[in-house]
């Protein structure tokens, strides 16, 4: 059963009620308006859960519990996801096709692409939502596009094979992860240049901006650990190495972040550690460790906080995590090597 518009109902019967004497309707109308508006909301799309999967060049839809409901068949090998800011679209980087995909989320379909470059990683919007810059792996770049346009912008040279990419709150900088240079590059969007190299552990792959923006968390695969960088004077202010019981350091390779809704909680996943990792933000201390699939990669979490969504690359599969008492609620199927994960409640 289909409703006409809310606003439409409410000023046909607004001006049905106005004449005299037919002031008692007005409670009647109230109620009536308000269950046309439940009725309404429950013809609303359930949430979503978002998933790449490289071998396949798709990316699989899931509903919040996990349950496969479709695939979208999108450009070579599909990596990182994100949202425009109406979340009517989504963005994904194809690393063998070099194209960035644009998908819409009503239909269900690959609606455009765009050139990208040569193996186009990961990516991150301006705040208005204009430009798109991507770490450009086989180039040794950061690349800006527009969006309007498909057009590149410009580029700016990093060190090699540059992967994490995150623009500031204020659209005027950059910060770039170089695997090679073992650095974050510092970019100045406005001059297109770098104007710092912050040097920080072994192979440092992703971002979170923590503390209110005063950290920036970066993860480094290679060293087992992840360097917390003060965006005041851009320095390494702490380094946190992970541990996990009858792991060898070798084999905890922090790639995915992500901050918890509420700004208290960073989780990372530590790849071949087969583990997620709590941090507490205030102290930087690891609050525990939570078995997941192999090789956990991809971290999203639902805007609730309650359900952590986990990809991981080696078993196929994604985990959702009860996050509140640490356990894995379930593993689901999500297609071979799943990357990203995205939630739209």
């Amino acid at each position: 059963m289909k409703f006409p518009p809310l606003a439409l109902r409410k000023s046909g019967l607004d001006s049905f009620i106005s004449g005299a004497g037919r002031s008692w309707l007005r409670p009647v109308v109230a109620g009536a308006l308000a269950l046309c508006a439940m009725l309404a909301a429950a013809q609303s799309p359930p949430g979503r859960v978002y998933v790449s999967s490289e071998k396949d060049n798709k990316i699989y839809v899931f509903d919040l519990q996990g349950q496969r409901l479709s695939a979208i068949d999108v450009c070579k090998r599909p990596r990182h996801l994100q949202f425009n800011p109406a979340r009517s679209q989504i963005y994904v980087s194809c690393g063998d096709s070099n194209q960035l995909g644009i998908v819409d989320t009503a239909s269900g379909k690959m609606t455009a692409q765009m050139a990208a470059g040569e193996s186009p990683e990961m990516f991150d919007l301006s705040p208005d939502g204009k430009t798109i810059y991507v770490s450009i792996e086989d180039e040794s770049a950061m690349a800006a596009y527009s969006l309007e346009t498909k057009a590149r912008l410009f580029a700016v040279k990093t060190g090699g094979e540059p992967e994490g990419i995150l623009v500031t709150p204020d659209g005027k900088r950059a910060y770039v992860t170089s695997e090679v240079a073992n650095v974050v590059h510092l970019v100045d969007l406005a001059q297109h240049k770098i104007i710092k190299n912050i040097r920080v552990g072994k192979r440092p792959r992703r971002f979170v901006l923590a503390a209110g923006g005063k950290e920036l968390w970066v993860t480094n695969e290679l060293g087992a650990s992840l360097s917390v960088v003060s965006t005041d004077d851009q320095s390494v202010k702490q380094t946190l190495e992970f541990k996990v019981a009858g792991m060898r350091a070798a084999d905890i390779t922090p790639v995915g972040m992500v901050l918890s809704p509420d700004g208290k909680t960073v989780w990372v996943g530590l790849g071949r550690a087969n583990h997620v990792a709590e941090v507490d933000v205030a102290t930087h201390q690891v609050r525990r460790t939570i078995l997941v699939g192999k090789r956990a990669w991809g971290l999203a979490a639902h805007p609730d906080g309650k359900i952590l969504y986990v990809t991981n690359a080696m078993s196929d599969d994604m985990t959702l995590v009860d996050t509140a008492s640490g356990k894995a609620l379930r593993t689901v199927a999500a297609g071979r090597v799943p990357h990203s994960v995205l939630v739209q409640p």
